[in-house]
């Protein structure tokens, strides 16, 4: 029996709800495969200023540190908007992805055949389907820029700063991903304007010569954004920074139907991530069991492949998630005529039990 060391993170808003969806279908995973996971749940997030007074306690750092990968929720909400800027939510997430060393962030928007009517593109932009990993530069950037502000509020500002090591450190995963898939990668930047671009485009020219299978291209951030909604199809991987990545994901997890079906992965240099949906807390649906929890989900299938090497595992998950979306089974968010809408719970019993 195998057994792995998993810290829970159910966070703010639906956070709870859907970390419990995934831990019922990894339940069944366990079972039908013979492995042993063991939950360790910890606070980040608003729920952890409202009972510790910080967003990322002590413990909640060490015992991640200590597990073989941490599955996450969502955190944050209006609630805790007053709450000074250093000790926002955002700040736990910012600060544990730190403090794991995650410096990349894997974004597959993969549009199910199911959901086709659920895109907002029409379907001529789609009969190429839509398969696109953006590889986002997680741990650099504006987000851990420096940060001012006048004492008088009249102006602020915040640094965005990378290094040579930091791309190509993001450049490689890159790469690598896109030779186990098509070969072609998109660098997006900003290089017309920003000196951080400038060297951004240098390093991945520089860093392509050592992948010659791969085809490298560059395109600024807008007309990447224009192009993702234009012809989406045309993209395999993209590589970007932490800012440029967080808009560019949650475009491309728009077109594919709803920001509740795409996962996430944060990678860095140990088999230990962190594994979330890309989609926020939805405190305006917490508590009501109408959260989608299928991007949690395929999140915790992601993590059984690429942190603990269990690959025909994942795609049992995966399997399932399909079997119960052709069998017409719907969340509020993807709901169309002639479905049968289900709750978050019931979503991850139904998957559970097609595994």
């Amino acid at each position: 029996m195998s057994e792995f060391n998993i810290t829970l993170i159910p966070g703010d808003g639906i956070g709870p709800e859907i970390v419990n969806g995934a831990v019922t279908v990894l339940d069944a995973v366990s079972k039908k495969y013979n492995h042993k996971f063991n939950y360790t749940e910890v606070y980040m997030g608003g729920c952890a200023i409202d009972k510790y007074g910080v967003p990322l306690p002590d413990e909640t750092v060490e015992i991640c540190k200590k597990s073989d990968s941490v599955l996450l929720g969502a955190v944050g909400g209006p609630k805790w908007d007053s709450v000074p800027s250093e000790k926002r939510p955002e700040k736990g997430l910012l600060g544990i992805r730190k403090a794991l060393g995650l410096y990349s962030n894997l974004r597959p928007s993969i549009l199910k055949p199911q959901l086709k009517d659920a895109s907002p593109l029409k379907d001529e932009k789609l009969e190429n389907g839509l398969d696109v990993m953006v590889v986002r530069e997680l741990t650099g950037g504006i987000y851990f820029g420096e940060r001012k502000k006048a004492d008088d509020g009249s102006w602020a500002s915040d640094e965005e700063k990378y290094s040579v090591e930091e791309i190509q450190r993001i450049g490689k995963i890159a790469f690598e991903t896109a030779m186990l898939r098509n070969k072609r990668v998109v660098s997006v930047d900003k290089a017309n304007v920003l000196e951080s671009s400038r060297l951004w485009r240098k390093t991945m020219t520089e860093l392509s010569q050592q992948y010659p299978e791969v085809e490298l291209t560059h395109m600024y951030v807008d007309n990447a954004a224009m192009q993702l909604a234009i012809n989406p199809a045309q993209f395999d991987v993209i590589v970007t920074s932490n800012i440029f990545g967080d808009i560019l994901s949650d475009l491309s997890s728009a077109i594919a139907g709803s920001i509740g079906m795409l996962p996430s992965a944060s990678l860095g240099a140990t088999k230990c991530g962190m594994y979330e949906p890309i989609h926020g807390s939805a405190p305006d649906i917490a508590g009501q069991d109408i959260a989608n929890p299928i991007a949690t989900i395929v999140s915790a299938a992601m993590m059984l492949e690429m942190s603990f090497g269990l690959s025909e595992e994942a795609k049992a998950i995966n399997n399932a998630v399909d079997k119960v979306l052709d069998m017409n089974y719907r969340t509020a968010d993807i709901m169309s005529d002639g479905m049968t809408k289900v709750g978050c719970k019931k979503m991850a019993e139904l998957i559970a039990e097609n595994i």
